[in-house]
């Protein structure tokens, strides 16, 4: 089969998880390739990514490698048996490969936990806002480009909708709470939008007000995008230039213990809204 020539985030995890197992079973690739009566270039390129693989030979893999987790073999089947693009795909060339896979990666969540430090969630802007939030890019998009970045945000937002429903916890940060983008119509918008998502059952919105004091990771806007297992797990950073995406299993750690200290000092819901109330009062 030809090599893929562009890869997902996806894609290239599903080929890091094999050779995760295959080195956890503490194979060589010489050894995996005798064991499985497969050459070293076809496992090496699955490994890689750039060659798909089915369900039944990643099944046929891990039973190779004697992997006993059952449910992380279901999931790792279960990703290989995606052969359907999803409608970011159409915004392929248009936009950046980061945007695109982060919104691969909200539509097959099981839950989202993110922090913001300095901007609204993603998944809960405005059109004003997110336009407005474009607007400030250097160099700055041209009226096209930004259109496309406002529908890919708005787009995005769906998961929130879907019919088994997306269990979000966002923490913000007062600073993401008063900065205003566009005017200040934009930003009571915004934060009355705010108000009206915290009130969905699978939408919990926290506050983090500047007399919490500091936090782990406090310059760093995070996505933590829970998967059908804990070894699935991804989090998306942003940074100035894109966002960097984090599977490492320390990395996972860190940030899991890192969300749960910065939501131990953020308000609990009743108290958020009241919160973001007071901040929408003063804009």
């Amino acid at each position: 089969m030809p090599p893929r020539k562009l890869l997902t985030v996806r894609q290239r995890r599903l080929g890091s998880e094999l050779r995760r197992v295959r080195e956890h079973a503490g194979l060589t690739l010489a050894q995996a390739a005798e064991r499985l009566g497969a050459d070293r270039t076809t496992i090496s390129n699955t490994e890689s990514g750039r060659f798909g693989v089915s369900p039944q030979r990643v099944r046929a893999w891990a039973g190779h490698y004697k992997c006993p987790d059952a449910a992380y073999v279901d999931a790792l089947a279960a990703m290989a048996a995606e052969r359907v693009s999803g409608w970011w795909e159409h915004h392929r060339g248009e936009l950046s490969s980061d945007a695109l896979d982060l919104a691969e990666l909200e539509h097959h969540a099981a839950a989202i936990r993110s922090v913001q430090v300095m901007y609204m969630p993603g998944l809960l802007q405005t059109e004003g806002y997110a336009r407005s939030v474009f607007a400030e890019s250097v160099p700055p998009p041209d009226p096209a480009r930004q259109r496309r970045q406002v529908s890919h945000r708005l787009q995005r937002r769906d998961v929130l909708d879907r019919q088994d429903p997306l269990a979000c916890v966002f923490l913000i940060h007062e600073a993401a709470l008063r900065m205003t983008y566009g005017n200040p119509a934009v930003a009571r918008g915004q934060l009355a939008h705010l108000l009206h998502e915290s009130d969905r059952d699978n939408v919990t919105v926290r506050a983090i007000p500047f007399a919490a004091g500091g936090f782990p990771f406090a310059s760093s806007s995070a996505h933590y995008v829970y998967g059908p297992v804990q070894q699935l797990d991804t989090v998306q950073v942003d940074t100035a230039t894109g966002s960097s995406f984090l599977d490492a299993e320390t990395s996972l750690v860190n940030w899991r213990v890192a969300l749960d200290r910065t939501e131990e000092r953020s308000l609990d819901p009743v108290r958020s809204r009241g919160f973001i109330r007071k901040i929408a009062q003063q804009v």
